[in-house]
């Protein structure tokens, strides 16, 4: 019985820690590949490129997932498609993490 309740234990804590926030500080690093289209604070200068600061995280791993499965079409996805396709699932959730704690205002 002991040995059963550790193995639950054990399993929900590792669960836990796979769906843990990202790195911020290894996301603004990742991050230089987006400032060419999304601005350095994650605020476009270009109509066309949406902000990514303070978008909502779970938001920013869904569309990235998306891009990189080719899932999400429309607009600028081409673009998007060959960089999510370098990413790996940390590059993503880092990413995430990092344009989801700047602030959205100018």
């Amino acid at each position: 019985m002991i040995a059963r309740i550790l193995s639950i234990l054990c399993f929900v804590l590792f669960a836990q820690a796979a769906l843990a926030d990202g790195d911020i500080d290894a996301g603004r690093d990742k991050s230089r590949l987006c400032v060419g289209c999304h601005g350095v604070a994650g605020i476009s200068n270009a109509p066309v490129y949406p902000n990514l600061a303070g978008q909502k995280e779970a938001y920013l791993v869904s569309a990235l997932e998306a891009y990189k499965s080719r899932d999400r079409q429309g607009g600028n996805a081409a673009v998007m498609w060959s960089l999510a396709a370098g990413l790996s699932e940390a590059d993503i959730r880092n990413l995430a993490a990092y344009y989801a704690s700047l602030n959205p205002g100018r």
